[in-house]
C-alpha cells in the first residue's frame, strides 16, 4: 500500500486541512500519515476559535520517524501557519524526498487578491522558496501574484496571461504548476496547469456554481494528491479533483441545512469510488 505524508493543521471542527485531507486520501485506497503543525478547536472563519501551536513538536516527530526508516510514496503540504514552519518542511522534503517519491505543495496563503492574517511579504518569499522544491505547487491566481510578484488580476484574463504564469511559476523551481479557480467566461470554473518537462499545458472546467465555501481548496489538493498516489496522469488527477470538489458542493446544496463552515464532502464519497473504481 501506498504511503503519503501531509503536513498541515488540525481544526477540530470545519471541514478543512487534515480533516479532510486525511479522509479524503484515505478513500483512494492510501496510507495517509499526518504531521499536525497546529490545533485549532475550529477554523478562522468562526467567531472565535483555540490555536495550539505545534512548531516544536515537529522535527521530533520526523527524528523519530527516520529512526524507524520510515519512507513516504508522496508528501504533501497544505497550509503552514509561520516562515519557521516553512523551514522545518524544507528541512523534511530533504530528508524524505527519493528518486521515486513525488512533492505536492498547495501554498495556502491567500485569496481574492489579499494574503490571510498574520502572513507577510517573508513568509511569501519563503513560500516561493518551499515551492521550488515541489514536483507540484497548486496556487490560486492570488498566491501566484503574491509569489511572483506581479499584480493580482481578478477576472478579464485571457489563455496567454495564464500560460505565462504558469511558465513563471514553474521558473521557481517546480515541475508542474497548476493554477486553481480559472475562469475566462464567468460561467465555468476549473484548472489549469503545465509541465515544464513535457512542455504541455493542460486544463479542466465545470459549470460554476453560485457559492463559495471554505475549505474547499483543500478538498481539490487532497484528492489531487490521491488520485495522483494511485497513478493517474497529472492531467487526469487535476480534472478528477475538479470534478470531485464540484461534486461536493453540489451535494452539500442539496442539504436546507448544510454548515456554512464546509462543504459536506463525505456525501460525495460514493461518487468519489466509482470515479476510481
Amino acid at each position: 500500500m501506498k504511503r503519503i505524508l501531509t503536513i498541515q493543521d488540525i481544526s477540530c471542527v470545519g471541514k478543512c486541512s487534515l480533516t479532510v485531507a486525511l479522509p479524503i486520501i484515505s478513500a483512494f485506497g492510501v496510507e495517509t500519515a499526518i504531521l499536525p503543525t497546529a490545533v485549532l478547536s475550529n477554523h478562522t472563519q468562526f467567531k472565535s476559535w483555540t490555536f495550539r501551536d505545534l512548531t516544536d513538536d515537529m522535527k521530533g516527530i520526523t527524528d523519530k520517524w527516520k529512526e524507524e526508516n520510515l519512507t513516504f510514496d508522496c508528501v504533501y503540504t497544505g497550509y503552514l501557519g509561520s516562515k519557521k514552519q516553512i523551514g522545518i518542511v524544507s528541512d523534511i522534503f530533504d530528508g524524505f524526498k527519493t528518486e521515486d517519491n513525488f512533492i505536492i505543495v498547495d501554498p495556502a496563503m491567500a485569496d481574492n487578491g489579499k494574503l490571510y492574517a498574520g502572513f507577510t511579504p517573508d513568509f511569501v518569499a519563503a513560500m516561493a522558496e518551499l515551492c521550488g522544491k515541489a514536483d507540484y505547487i497548486l496556487p490560486n491566481l492570488t498566491e501566484a501574484a503574491f509569489m511572483l510578484n506581479i499584480p493580482y488580476v481578478e477576472s478579464g484574463y485571457d489563455e496567454d496571461y495564464i500560460k505565462d504564469v504558469l511558465k513563471k511559476l514553474t521558473g521557481l523551481g517546480a515541475k508542474t504548476a497548476i493554477l486553481t479557480g480559472v475562469s475566462f467566461d464567468g460561467k465555468t470554473v476549473g484548472a489549469y496547469g503545465y509541465d515544464k518537462l513535457k512542455n504541455e499545458y493542460f486544463s479542466y472546467m465545470r459549470e460554476r456554481l453560485p457559492v463559495n465555501f471554505h475549505g474547499t481548496g483543500d478538498v481539490y489538493a487532497s484528492a489531487f494528491c490521491g488520485a495522483m498516489s494511485i497513478g493517474k496522469t497529472v492531467a487526469d488527477a487535476a480534472a478528477l479533483a475538479v470534478d470531485f470538489t464540484v461534486q461536493c458542493i453540489s451535494e452539500t446544496l442539496k442539504d436546507p441545512d448544510h454548515p456554512f463552515y464546509g462543504v459536506e464532502f463525505e456525501k460525495a464519497f460514493p461518487y468519489l469510488l466509482k470515479r476510481i473504481g
